[in-house]
């Protein structure tokens, strides 16, 4: 880049995001900024409170999210029944209510962490072998590497984490209702380098962001209703499963990495997993290979989730579209 471009560059940058907040503050109703101020003072008392209280706190929140919330509680409920049939009711409600603790510390970590330095990270979150996982990452490939992981454990804290580290990520992500704390949000992933591509133009940042070797995580444990949507087994059911890391996969040979971040007990303490790195196999026949790839990354996602069940978002209606002529589960 010529001499004096990328000061001209950074200022246009900043241009389109003060134009981008000025649009999000235009288009949010009444409704909405109350919403996002009661939301950013929360999250400003959060951040000032210890990391322990904080953390008692977030799970007290989602423990009243288990006794008050009936919707969240029978969908909780039904998919722990479908996945553990073995196991007691009392187990079932033991895990449903760890699992709405642990989305509770979830969102007390994510709004503190921009304060935090990056030797505080570091103590936070460790990686089983970060030397190892350096290496992988940062080997010379003719494509980028996709990130296998989903609502697991603190999801937001491996990808803060891990751009921090100095290898950022690029995310595919579906913007929610509010936008003011979705540009809130957003930023906040910025600050560790993370990219953002919106889920209604994936194909064609995922595409530019694998050509530039970037390390990419797309949505893979969520109910799928879109073309990309292929019927899997998970915990024994048929589950419509997002098929684009296989389709990308087997069209660009990038590999497939498992990471999941498992959170220590009841503390702010991580781990991060690394499993062994997937290559797309192949028979010649693709959409048959779709299926196959999927399935296989699928079971890898699954033995995490009945490893640590405490840690993956149960609420969510995993389950929800169902194969042809099967009945709905809720």
């Amino acid at each position: 880049m010529a001499a004096g471009a990328e000061p001209v560059a950074a200022a246009r940058a900043q241009s389109r995001q003060r134009r981008a907040r000025a649009g999000d503050a235009a288009a949010a109703t009444w409704v909405q900024r109350v919403e996002y101020a009661v939301v950013r003072a929360v999250a400003a008392v959060l951040a000032a409170l210890p990391l322990g209280v904080a953390l008692r706190l977030g799970a007290m929140v989602g423990t009243l999210v288990y006794l008050l919330s009936w919707p969240h509680r029978r969908i909780g409920m039904r998919n722990l029944a479908i996945a553990f049939p073995e196991r007691s009711l009392a187990e079932r409600r033991r895990i449903l209510r760890h699992s709405l603790q642990n989305l509770g510390r979830t969102a007390v970590e994510f709004v503190r962490v921009p304060r935090m330095s990056d030797d505080e990270l570091r103590q936070m979150v460790r990686f089983e072998d970060e030397a190892w996982w350096a290496e992988a990452i940062t080997r010379e490939r003719p494509t980028g590497a996709l990130i296998l992981s989903g609502h697991f454990g603190n999801w937001e804290l491996l990808v803060y984490a891990h751009g921090r580290r100095g290898h950022p990520v690029t995310m595919v992500h579906r913007g929610i209702a509010n936008p003011l704390i979705d540009r809130w949000l957003n930023d906040i992933r910025a600050r560790a380098g993370t990219k953002l591509v919106r889920k209604a133009r994936a194909a064609t940042g995922v595409l530019r962001a694998l050509k530039h070797g970037d390390l990419l995580v797309l949505p893979f444990d969520q109910n799928s209703t879109r073309g990309l949507a292929v019927f899997v087994p998970f915990f024994g059911l048929a589950a419509a499963t997002n098929s684009g890391i296989a389709r990308i996969a087997l069209r660009s040979g990038a590999p497939v990495v498992p990471a999941f971040i498992v959170r220590q007990g009841r503390s702010g303490q991580h781990v991060v997993h690394v499993l062994p790195i997937l290559e797309a196999e192949h028979t010649g026949d693709f959409e048959r290979d779709v299926v196959y790839n999927t399935e296989r990354f699928s079971r890898v996602f699954e033995d995490m989730v009945r490893r640590y069940p405490e840690q993956w978002l149960w609420v969510h209606r995993r389950w929800k579209t169902r194969p042809p002529g099967e009945a709905r589960f809720y």
